[in-house]
């Protein structure tokens, strides 16, 4: 063989190897067209969903910040309204005793001077809890300081005196109201 047909020969191998070789081993399947939209919309579904999630968190977050500001407005002045509480106790026995002694100017100025401070107070949200002798025993909302014997039996179990006025601010007790209670 001539050295031409050699090379003839050997280009025509190598063309023959070369078509084999892309034919057989390395065919690649090209994705149609349908599963290619399948991966897209999967993708655009998870990441839907993905966004979803994050803005209900988001909003679960507003929710939550707005409502535990609400409250921090409602209860800000806790700290000073509990600090003012034994003045109006001190109001309280000031204006018994003013009644007792008779003397009127001065009762009245007291009185005036805690209607104005109560009044005040009421404005900022703290509101007395109102207990009678009488009433029923809540241990949830009453703290018991000691109990009697009950003068009768009507009284047993439930409240003989109310030693120390409670308070609320805003629906949140600050001081329970202490009293004594029958038995």
């Amino acid at each position: 063989m001539s050295r031409k047909d050699k090379k003839t020969n050997h280009d025509e191998e190598l063309k023959e190897f070369k078509d084999n070789l892309q034919d057989e081993q390395y065919s690649v399947e090209t994705p149609s067209e349908e599963d290619s939209n399948v991966k897209y919309e999967e993708a655009i579904a998870e990441e839907k969903d993905r966004y979803l999630r994050l803005f209900a968190e988001f909003e679960n977050f507003k929710k939550r910040t707005s409502r535990e500001r609400i409250e921090l407005f409602k209860t800000a002045g806790e700290e000073i309204m509990t600090a003012l509480l034994p003045i109006l106790d001190d109001f309280e026995r000031a204006l018994r005793e003013l009644e007792k002694s008779g003397d009127e100017s001065h009762y009245l100025g007291v009185k005036l001077i805690n209607e104005k401070l109560r009044n005040t107070l009421r404005g900022k949200g703290l509101e007395p809890i109102e207990i009678n002798p009488g009433d029923d025993f809540d241990a949830e909302n009453q703290e018991a300081v000691t109990q009697i014997p009950a003068p009768n039996d009507e009284l047993k179990g439930k409240v003989v005196d109310v030693i120390e006025r409670g308070y609320r601010l805003a629906d949140k007790i600050i001081r329970y109201p202490k009293v004594v209670v029958g038995q």
